[in-house]
């Protein structure tokens, strides 16, 4: 499965991110939190400019599940590959 093990971390790490960082975004890669962001936006940049094509993985820090859409994606700023 991808992204396995940055939400195994993710979960991991989730009652401390909640106590510390609520309502921002995670920057995971591996094991390692890389910070908490105030936007998707800014986290994904963070992770492309220190990874680029490698996986990582933005996360919203919140007790629930929330869908999360990707903006760049639905305005044409990138595109999906089938």
């Amino acid at each position: 499965m991808a992204l396995e093990k940055e939400l195994a971390t993710f979960e991991a790490m989730k009652p401390e991110l909640l106590r510390n960082h609520s309502g921002k975004f995670a920057l995971i890669r591996s094991d390692a939190f890389l910070g908490a962001f105030d936007t998707a936006e800014s986290a994904y940049q963070e992770g492309i400019d220190r990874f680029g094509r490698e996986s990582f993985l933005v996360k919203r820090i919140s007790e629930t599940e929330e869908p999360l859409r990707n903006h760049a994606l639905f305005s044409g700023l990138m595109h999906a590959r089938l």
